[in-house]
C-alpha cells in the first residue's frame, strides 16, 4: 500500500512538471499500463524513483511537522521498516510528533534524550532492529526518526534508509529557515511601522505649542467623555469649525457632525473605495480628495475607517491639519480598543464552542457562556456548513457567523479543517441559512448538516456527530447541494460508520414509538402484528395465521397501524423504514417490554 502511496505521490509531482494535469484520472500501479512507452524499472530504481518523488514533495513542503509526516508515512518505500516515533526540535526541547503510536511512547522519548543529539540503537519488544536516526542540517539538530524493522536490513536498504533521512533533514534545514526569514521580515515590518509613527508624532510636537495645548485639550476631553466615534467628530467640528464625518473601511459612514450631510449617505463603489484607500496610505499625513481632507484609521498597517473633513471652500491650514492628526490618534486609540474587547470576545466565544465540542462539564459551560453573551440553557442544534469554493478558514468562519446573525440565529462558532461549526440556540429555517450562504459565496455549490435538538451541553459531541452525518449524507446523495436535518434522515440515521444504540433507539422511536406507546396502553399486539406482516412478505392469510386471527381482522389492525402511526405502508420508502424498525426492535432491543 505504502508503495502504492509514493508512486501516487511521484507521479503527482511528475504532473506538476509537465503531466497529466492535477485532478485528471490514473490507473492503480498495479493495473496494465495505459501507454504502452511506459518504463518498467526495477526494484531498486523503482525504489529511488519513489524517493525522488518523495524528495520533491519534501522539499515543495514550508511545514516541518508536514515534512516529518511525510517521511514516515513513506519510511516502507527504502525497505522493510516501521516508523515507530518521530521528534521535532523546538527551543531545546524535542516535541513528538502527533502520529507517534502509545505503544512504545516512553521509552522511546527517553532514549531519544539519552542520545544526546547522537543515533543510537533503539531496543523494542518484538523487534530486532531499530535506529534512533538524528535529523541534521547545517544550524544543527532538527529532530529524530526512530526507525524498527521485523528483520535485519540489507546494506541496500541501510543504504536507501540513510538517503531517505538525508533528504528529511535537509528539507526540514530548509523549512527552518524560510520560516526564520519569515520572522525576520514581519519583525522588521513591525520596526518600519514603530519607527514611522515616532517621526510623525516627533512632527506634531514641533507644531506650534499654542494651538496644540488647545488639541490636547480636545483630545483630554474626547477621552474624559468616552463618547468614541461621535465625540471625536463632535471635538474635531468645534476646533476647525468644518463639517467632520468617521466613516468604516467599507464606507458605511460612522459619525457626521456639522451641516449638509448627505441623506442619504450614498454607497461608494467597493473596487474605487479599495483604491482611494491605498492610495492614501502610500502618502504621509492627510490626503486632499475633492473638498474632503483625509487620514486614515490605520494602527500597525491594518486599515480601520478614516477621518475626514468637509473643506468645500479649501480653508485648511496647518492648524488643521495638526487637530486632525490628533484626533485621528485619538481615535486610532479608542477603536483599536474597541477591536481588541471584541477579539477577546470572539476567541473567548471560539475556545467556548471548541470544549462543547470536545466535551465539557455542563456548570463551567453554562458560566462561561454567560461571560459572552450566549444562554445555553435549553435546546440546541449543531450546524456544519460546507461550501466548495470557500477554505473554512477565518474569512469563511466570519462569513457564516455574519449571515447567521443576519437570519436570526443566536450561535457560537468555531471552524475545522473543512468546515465551520455552530452551535445554535434554535432550528435552523430549511433553506435560510442556505440561500443567505449562496447569495453571500455568489455559488450554490454549499451543503448544511443539522443534528437533531439537543437539551443538555454534555450531549452536544454526539450531535457535533449527528450534523456531520447528516452533512456527509447530503454530499453523497443525488442533490447534493442544500440543508440536511438529522432527524429526518430515516434509515440514514443508523447507516455508515459510528452508529450506536443510542442511533437505534432513535431510529425505532420515530418510526414505531406511537405504536409501541399505544400497545403499552392498550395491551395491544399493533407493533409484534405489523412485524409478523413483514415477516410473512406482505401476504395476508400467511400474517393471519401466524397471529390466529381473521383475515378481516388483521385488514383492521393494519388501518389501525396507518391511523396511529401515520406512516403509509403503500409509500415505498415509509415501508422500508418500518420493516427495518420492527427488525431493529425485535432482534436488538429485544421486542415486547
Amino acid at each position: 500500500m505504502v508503495g502504492s502511496r509514493a508512486y501516487r505521490l511521484h507521479h503527482r509531482y511528475s504532473d506538476r512538471r509537465g503531466g497529466l494535469p492535477r485532478g485528471s484520472a490514473r490507473r492503480h500501479p498495479t493495473a496494465a499500463p495505459r501507454h504502452p512507452r511506459l518504463p518498467v524499472h526495477t526494484p531498486a530504481t523503482h525504489a529511488l524513483h519513489e524517493l525522488a518523488a518523495l524528495s520533491h514533495a519534501l522539499f515543495d513542503t514550508s511545514d516541518e511537522g508536514e515534512i516529518l509526516r511525510l517521511a514516515t508515512d513513506h519510511l516502507v518505500t527504502a525497505g522493510p521498516y516501521s516508523a515507530e516515533a518521530g521528534y521535532l526540535k523546538v527551543g531545546r526541547d524535542l516535541v513528538p510528533s502527533p502520529g507517534n503510536g502509545p505503544t512504545h511512547a516512553v521509552a522511546v522519548a527517553r532514549r531519544v534524550r539519552e542520545l544526546a543529539g547522537q543515533d543510537g540503537e533503539v531496543a523494542l519488544a518484538g523487534r530486532p532492529w531499530g535506529r534512533a536516526l538524528g535529523l541534521r542540517g547545517p544550524a544543527g539538530l532538527h529532530g529524530y526518526l526512530v526507525v524498527t524493522s521485523c528483520s535485519r536490513p540489507t546494506r541496500a536498504e541501510r543504504s536507501l534508509l540513510a538517503m531517505l533521512v538525508r533528504h528529511t533533514a535537509a528539507a526540514l534545514s530548509v523549512a527552518f529557515a524560510r520560516r526564520r526569514q519569515r520572522e525576520d521580515a514581519l519583525e522588521l515590518d513591525r520596526l518600519r511601522e514603530e519607527r514611522t509613527v515616532l517621526q510623525r508624532q516627533l512632527i506634531s510636537a514641533v507644531a506650534e505649542l499654542g494651538y496644540e495645548r488647545a488639541v490636547h485639550a480636545m483630545t483630554a476631553d474626547v477621552a474624559a467623555s468616552g463618547g468614541g466615534e461621535e465625540a471625536v467628530t463632535r471635538a474635531l467640528h468645534g476646533l476647525t469649525g468644518l463639517p467632520a464625518l468617521v466613516e468604516d473601511r467599507f464606507g458605511r459612514l460612522r459619525s457626521w457632525t456639522g451641516p449638509s450631510r448627505p441623506v442619504p449617505y450614498p454607497e461608494p463603489d467597493p473596487v474605487r473605495r479599495d483604491e482611494m484607500l491605498h492610495a492614501i496610505a502610500r502618502q504621509a499625513g492627510p490626503v486632499r480628495i475633492g473638498d474632503r481632507l483625509i487620514t486614515l484609521i490605520r494602527p500597525h498597517g491594518e486599515i480601520l475607517g478614516l477621518l475626514a473633513l468637509v473643506d468645500a471652500r479649501d480653508e485648511a491650514d496647518e492648524h488643521t491639519v495638526l487637530a486632525l492628526g490628533h484626533a485621528a490618534n485619538s481615535l486610532t486609540l479608542e477603536l483599536t480598543h474597541l477591536r481588541n474587547l471584541a477579539e477577546v470576545e470572539l476567541r473567548l466565544r471560539h475556545e467556548l464552542a471548541d470544549d462543547l465540542l470536545a466535551g465539557t462539564d455542563g456548570p463551567s459551560a453554562y458560566a462561561r457562556s454567560e461571560a459572552v453573551g450566549h444562554d445555553l440553557h435549553g435546546s440546541h442544534y449543531v450546524v456544519v456548513v460546507q461550501w466548495s469554493n470557500r477554505n473554512a478558514d477565518d474569512s469563511f468562519a466570519q462569513t457564516v457567523g455574519r449571515v447567521a446573525a443576519a437570519v436570526g440565529m443566536r450561535s457560537l462558532l468555531t471552524r475545522r479543517s473543512d468546515h465551520v461549526v455552530l452551535i445554535a440556540g434554535d432550528r435552523p429555517h430549511a433553506r435560510a441559512l442556505y440561500e443567505a450562504l449562496a447569495r453571500e459565496n455568489g455559488t450554490r455549490s454549499g451543503t448544511i448538516g443539522v443534528s437533531a435538538s439537543c437539551d443538555s451541553v454534555v450531549d452536544i459531541p454526539s450531535h457535533y456527530r449527528e450534523a456531520q452525518r447528516a452533512l456527509d449524507v447530503r454530499r453523497h446523495s443525488r442533490e447534493r447541494y442544500g440543508t440536511s436535518f438529522f432527524d429526518e434522515l430515516g434509515l440514514y440515521r443508523i447507516l455508515g460508520p459510528g452508529s450506536g444504540h443510542r442511533e437505534l433507539e432513535g431510529f425505532v422511536q420515530e418510526w414505531l414509538g406511537q405504536l409501541i406507546d399505544y400497545d403499552s396502553r392498550h395491551h395491544a399486539t399493533m407493533v409484534e402484528t405489523l412485524s409478523r406482516y413483514f415477516d410473512c412478505g406482505g401476504n395476508y392469510d400467511e400474517t393471519a395465521d401466524s397471529l390466529a386471527i381473521h383475515r378481516s381482522t388483521l385488514r383492521y389492525r393494519l388501518q389501525r397501524i396507518r391511523d396511529i402511526s401515520g406512516h403509509d405502508l403503500a409509500n415505498v420508502e415509509d415501508r422500508l423504514n418500518l420493516q427495518v424498525a420492527t427488525r431493529v426492535w425485535k432482534i436488538v432491543l429485544g421486542g415486547p417490554g
